[in-house]
């Protein structure tokens, strides 16, 4: 890992491995941001952008085990806005050839990201991408919405394909995020503070960071070549100290709004792994957790993007799940589930292995990078050999 930042592929990375609930190793490479070259804290606070996705998850699979929201509810149940789905047509030129969905959309299809919906920046020349763009819902500038504006405007838009019938990365977990705040009468971040970082002890965990912390926020860069990431030269691409993150936030984003620390985020993953219990805090039920990694998918959809491959993958309700191994991995990693952050920040849980691993950096775009990868398959060969 210290090579990626040696070249300047990187500017930081930490590593994490954990046998069980057990830390095995820990180790920071690079620096807190170039210009100064301080060295990466231990305490070093991230962007985890989809890592989010996976609180958000176990956020509405709470309120699911408490009996206050029904996974196969429809989703206007909760948010008139999507009452009378309208789909596209397959041969749509416009967004107004669309025609009324054969049934709503449920919440498990938003847990799973197969709604429907879209992201609005993945596939930026595509028909419902630029319906998206035209109505302000926008990730990267301009106006910033709430949950509650976002979700209104999403359900005056189109669906790509009916509901449950496929598979596409969406702002399926934002409308999660409302979907909490309607069920619970909480706002969002109350939520999570109440339910999830105060009982496992996260407290560096939010949806902006404080100015007594903004020294501890790492700098995000960006290549210097978007469409070779093993190319050395970054850029930077957002300061701390005036950057986004610096300040309260009026979309609290389900999808991809929080920061955090590898402490922190360990906590959560610990209690994941831990069958739902951590830090003296039971946040779910096993069988909670087993159902949300089991995958939800209709027979033959399988996760796809339109730049990074994942073959044999499908989707549970908040992870990505590992159904068939490639050739180049090892039939111990079946099975696994997991998700990152655009900005390179990755977890993943291998029961079979009997391991789970970490790692992060702030590179914009740094999801499923090559140095992910590389740290992976260096886990499961000393996974290997030691078991």
């Amino acid at each position: 890992m210290a090579w990626y930042v040696d070249e300047g592929i990187l500017s930081c990375v930490n590593t994490l491995v954990m046998r069980g609930t057990d830390v095995l190793d820990f180790r920071l490479f690079g620096y807190m941001d170039l210009e100064s070259r301080t060295p990466l804290r231990e305490d070093a606070i991230y962007r985890m952008h989809s890592n989010t996705k996976i609180v958000t998850s176990v956020a509405a699979m709470q309120l699911v085990e408490m009996g206050r929201l029904d996974l196969d509810a429809p989703v206007e149940r909760y948010l008139p806005a999507f009452a009378h789905p309208r789909v596209l047509r397959a041969d749509a030129t416009e967004v107004s050839h669309a025609d009324p969905a054969g049934g709503s959309i449920r919440v498990r299809h938003l847990l799973s990201h197969s709604a429907g919906l879209s992201y609005g920046f993945i596939e930026p020349d595509s028909l419902i991408d630029k319906a998206y763009a035209a109505a302000g819902i926008n990730l990267f500038g301009g106006e910033e919405l709430t949950l509650e504006e976002l979700c209104d405007r999403l359900g005056s838009l189109p669906l790509v394909y009916e509901p449950g019938t496929n598979w596409r990365y969406s702002l399926a977990t934002d409308v999660v995020a409302r979907i909490v705040e309607v069920v619970s009468g909480q706002r969002f971040d109350d939520y999570l503070e109440e339910h999830i970082f105060r009982p496992l002890g996260m407290v560096d965990t939010a949806f902006h960071v404080s100015p007594e912390k903004v020294d501890r926020l790492v700098t995000m860069y960006a290549p210097t070549d978007l469409f070779n990431p093993m190319k050395p030269g970054l850029v930077k691409a957002e300061d701390p100290a005036t950057g986004p993150y610096s300040r309260p936030r009026r979309f609290l984003s389900g999808g991809g709004g929080l920061v955090s620390t590898v402490a922190d985020y360990l906590a959560f993953i610990r209690m994941i792994v831990n069958g739902g219990t951590w830090n003296g805090a039971t946040l779910l039920k096993p069988e909670t957790l087993a159902l949300m990694r089991t995958n939800q998918l209709s027979a033959g959809v399988h996760v796809a993007f339109p730049m990074w491959a994942m073959p044999g993958t499908v989707f549970g309700l908040g992870f990505a799940i590992k159904q068939a191994v490639g050739a180049e991995e090892p039939l111990m990693a079946r099975d696994e589930y997991h998700w990152g952050g655009m900005a390179g920040t990755h977890s993943w849980m291998a029961p079979n292995a009997g391991i789970t691993g970490m790692c992060m950096t702030q590179r914009m775009p740094g999801f499923w990078h090559p140095f992910s990868h590389e740290f992976k398959a260096m886990a499961y060969r000393l996974a290997g050999r030691a078991s």
